[in-house]
Formats: C-alpha cells, sequence, structure tokens
C-alpha cells in the first residue's frame, strides 16, 4: 500500500485535476481555509501533499511557509517538477490535463501572491509505514517560492519540522495500515504543531460500498477485504488507463479517538461542501452526491 502513488505517478495528476469527488474535496477545504480567516501569514504542513497541489493552494493563500509531505518518492518528484505556477493559478502539469481552478483563492479578502509566489494547490496521496533508513530530504522545487518546501516523509514517522499554525492532511488517514500506524500519524502531526493550531482533514465516509455508486464523481470501489483493524477497500480512480489504488475503512470513531490519544483538544465534523452547479455537473448530479459523498471534513484543534 506505501508504494503505490509510485506506480501511479501522473495519472493521480489527472485524477485530482479532474474528477468531480476532487474538486468537491478541494472546495469544502476553502471553505474550512476560509472560516479560520486564511492562511496569510502562517507556516502551514500539507500532509499526503501528493504532487503538491494543496501545498500549492496555500502558498497561493500567503502561506509564510508550506511545507509538503508525503511518502510516495514519485509523487515528491512530480511535486518538485511542477513548474513555475502560472498567473491563472495553473502549474504545468495540471494545464497539461485540463485542471478545474478552485473556486476562490483561500482567506476571504486576502490578495494572492504574485509571480514565483503564486500557486494553486494537492491531494491524496498516502503515507504508511517508514522505510528502512529513511531520509526526509527537503528540497525546494525549481522555479518555485522559496517557502514552499516538499519532503519525502512517512506521516506516522515525522521528523520534527515544525512548530506549524495548520496542518492538512487530504486523505492521508485511510493509509494507516493498522490502528498503531494511524495513531502514529496523528501524534507525529500534534507534534508539530503549535498549541492551539489547527488539522484539517478530509477522510472518506465508511459504509457505502457496495450499495453506492461513486463512478460518475470519478472513482470506483470494487471489493472489501475484510482483514486485520480494519476493512481493506479496493479502488480505482477513473482515470485513462484506470489506476488501481487500495485503503482501509477506518471508521470516523477511530479517527476521533487516534486524535485525542495524540493530545488534540477538540476534534469536530463537518459535511463535505460542493462546487456551485455549471453547465457541465447540475444541481441534480451534487445533490446526488450530497445524498452520499465520499468524504467528510475532520476538523482538530491542537
Amino acid at each position: 500500500m506505501r508504494f503505490q502513488y509510485d506506480s501511479i505517478g501522473e495519472r493521480f495528476v489527472e485524477s485530482k485535476t479532474t474528477a468531480a469527488f476532487s474538486a468537491a474535496d478541494t472546495h469544502t477545504l476553502l471553505g474550512a481555509l476560509d472560516a479560520l480567516g486564511g492562511v496569510r501569514g502562517l507556516d502551514t504542513l500539507d500532509l499526503a501533499c501528493g504532487y503538491g497541489y494543496n501545498t500549492r493552494l496555500l502558498a497561493r493563500g500567503g502561506a509564510r511557509r508550506a511545507v509538503g509531505v508525503d511518502i510516495s518518492e514519485e509523487m515528491i518528484r512530480l511535486a518538485r517538477a511542477h513548474g513555475v505556477i502560472g498567473g491563472n493559478g495553473v502549474g504545468a502539469l495540471e494545464g497539461a490535463v485540463g485542471a478545474v481552478l478552485p473556486v476562490r483563492g483561500v482567506g476571504a479578502g486576502a490578495p494572492a501572491p504574485t509571480g514565483a509566489a503564486a500557486g494553486t494547490g494537492t491531494p491524496q496521496g498516502g503515507a504508511a509505514e517508514g522505510r528502512p533508513g529513511e531520509a526526509a530530504a527537503r528540497e525546494a522545487a525549481p522555479g518555485e517560492a522559496a517557502s514552499i518546501e516538499y519532503v519525502v516523509a512517512d506521516a506516522a514517522k515525522l521528523p520534527q519540522m515544525g512548530p506549524f499554525d495548520l496542518a492538512t492532511a487530504v486523505y492521508l488517514f485511510n493509509y494507516a495500515t493498522d490502528r498503531s500506524a494511524l495513531h502514529a500519524m496523528f501524534r507525529s502531526i500534534r507534534a508539530n504543531l503549535r498549541d492551539g493550531g489547527r488539522l484539517l482533514a478530509i477522510v472518506p465516509n465508511a459504509g457505502a460500498f457496495p450499495n453506492v455508486d461513486w463512478s460518475p464523481y470519478g472513482v470506483r470501489i470494487v471489493d472489501r477485504v475484510h482483514e486485520g483493524d480494519a476493512p481493506l477497500l479496493k479502488a480505482q480512480f477513473l482515470t485513462q488507463p484506470p489506476a488501481d489504488f487500495e485503503f482501509r475503512e477506518w471508521a470516523h470513531a477511530d479517527f476521533a479517538e487516534a486524535a485525542v490519544e495524540a493530545g488534540f483538544s477538540t476534534v469536530g465534523w463537518q459535511p463535505n461542501r460542493t462546487p456551485p452547479a455549471d453547465g457541465a455537473r447540475d444541481e441534480a448530479y451534487w445533490n446526488a452526491y450530497r445524498a452520499w459523498p465520499i468524504s467528510s471534513l475532520m476538523t482538530c484543534t491542537a
């Protein structure tokens, strides 16, 4: 499970920038960041950063520091190779596959940085057990703002990189292979946050398979295997060709338990938010999705 995104590669870029469920996740995250007053001047940590979409989203919102972490060397390679962000907020890889722009910028009323400091933002990625002898290599991508860093590291064994004011984790915790790894992820994040810092996490909703078909929204669950501490879900990003991946079906209560054990003082939940209807995705399309969305937003305070 931990190396699967190395083989998925650029098909993940295609999924992230074109799939409807990803558009809803980005809209949800943007709304949560706006509700916190934006990220301008904050030190931010983006876990399971994938090719850096959300990391650049944070940088574009004016974060003082944006650090993207992923266990996949290929995802970090893509993040570093992403190139200079254009004036429309789309990077080179996203432009090649027809990126869907965020509905609005991060932070109500906060102007976006210009030039090399401007960016958009990220993704699902996986993080699980650590690689023997693995070093958390830090390197700014060529042509990007010096405030953006990309780190190859296991979220369950993070080095001390903070303290940070805010951490985001979009589809991180579902890649914990067992309960011990899940709790270790939350402890590592808490150790890198200042007291009062926030964690915003997009996490899957359990229990949909086999009753719900998310194929129209860009992902398909094909099987559930009952094993270990949580069922293993086998899934596909509906790219060309489809990209197979696996993750654990943890309950929201499992995430909350791990957060409290790690020392987070509050844990809250918010429903997924969908973008405004348009010609490609009308209100009926989004109504069907809201009836059983893929994910929810978990909010924690350190």
